[in-house]
């Protein structure tokens, strides 16, 4: 069987002006062209050739051997070459580029741009690009908790955190109590694992351990006073969506390094604002 979306080797059965027809054994019913131009110089009936098959522009199987910088079912990041009304076309390696539909992008890309995506088969049995990863992700990563390791994220959810692809091939969380700050989809991250699911999912942390990570935090609240003229109109005791808003912190983080702050005597708090010293 031909495999659409892969490379195979397969045998020259017939040679025509225009190419050559490949197909499992020499006797099977299904074939695909080799264009001429693709068709290595000497090449005969009986030659094995490793191509890669996919569909031309009017849905026919077609093979090359072109080398395709992701095959079905795998995870790459390609570069945006165009926009179109149909979607995005990505730039795998090959003559006829990839489409990346409007309803498989998790966000709006532009061309020049670098997006992760996954190689799937639609229902018309065409070959597309998907922004949802997820289920393409492997469980199986070599790391375990305190590991550091970079990801992109490929998914942001209010209810659970953000979504990211390790090594852009694993899959991993950033849970929403440890995700803070200005991150959007398509972000590389560096994170340090927290631990590993029973299921192999990676659970992640772009922070330090608290006590590691307060003393940053320190230095970025005295930051942002100096950008303040000093003041924070608000203390300790404001809401957390004001401290996410204003500092892209946590209510907890937020508090240990004003806590740490006042301790060595750096700033103070009245009942409405937090003042330089």
């Amino acid at each position: 069987m031909i495999l659409l979306g892969k490379k195979q080797k397969l045998i020259i059965v017939k040679k025509v002006d225009f190419g050559v027809y490949l197909a499992e054994k020499e006797d099977a019913e299904d074939k695909v062209l080799l264009p001429g131009k693709q068709v290595p110089e000497g090449a005969r009936p009986g030659d094995v050739l490793e191509v890669f098959v996919y569909k031309d522009s009017k849905d026919r199987l077609i093979s090359t051997t072109q080398e395709p910088k992701v095959q079905l079912g795998e995870i790459a990041v390609l570069k945006v070459t165009e926009v179109t009304k149909i979607g995005a076309f990505l730039d795998w390696g090959l003559e006829k580029e990839l489409l990346l539909p409007f309803r498989e992008q998790t966000r709006r890309v532009s061309a020049g741009e670098e997006v992760l995506i996954a190689v799937y088969e639609d229902k018309s049995s065409r070959l597309c690009a998907t922004m949802n990863v997820y289920k393409y992700l492997d469980t199986d990563a070599p790391y375990k908790a305190e590991d550091r390791v970079t990801g992109t994220i490929y998914e942001i959810s209010r209810e659970f955190g953000a979504f990211v692809a390790v090594d852009n091939r694993y899959s991993g969380l950033i849970p929403k109590k440890e995700f803070h700050g200005n991150r959007t989809i398509g972000d590389q991250v560096e994170a340090r694992v927290t631990s590993v699911k029973e299921d192999g999912k990676l659970n992640l942390s772009i922070r330090e351990k608290a006590y590691l990570q307060m003393d940053a935090d320190a230095d970025y609240v005295l930051q942002v006073l100096d950008e303040y003229d000093g003041v924070l109109p608000f203390n300790d005791k404001v809401s957390p969506e004001i401290i996410e808003r204003e500092l892209h912190l946590s209510k907890n983080a937020f508090k240990r390094a004003v806590g740490r702050l006042l301790k060595e005597g750096k700033i103070e708090i009245t009942e409405k604002r937090i003042l330089r010293k």
